[in-house]
């Protein structure tokens, strides 16, 4: 399976009624790679950073979430999140 290119525009589509939290490009792309992978130390292999640095910016994102009133607690909500706000489409998994 092919990594998912981040998008560097802005998303498509958003959940109508709900805030949708600023991910950096960053941000996307390291969870992007994360979703693609087995684990965290996968995603850091593909992106020539380490395994901290992964969980740092999944931590980040997380809190980004609940800071909007939408937690995602495991990788599945991290994944509909990311579907959700159009950071990424089921056309590309």
């Amino acid at each position: 399976m092919s990594t998912p290119t981040p998008r560097a525009t802005m998303p498509r589509l958003a959940v109508a009624g709900r805030a949708r939290p600023a991910l950096s490009t960053r941000e996307v792309e390291v969870l992007l790679a994360w979703m693609a992978s087995e684990s965290k130390e996968d995603a850091a292999h593909r992106l020539f950073i380490s395994q901290s640095t992964v969980s740092t910016h999944i931590s980040r994102i997380r809190a980004k979430y609940a800071a909007v009133g939408r937690s995602a607690p495991t990788k599945a909500h991290l994944l509909a999140r990311a579907l959700q706000d159009g950071y990424t489409s089921l056309e590309e998994w």
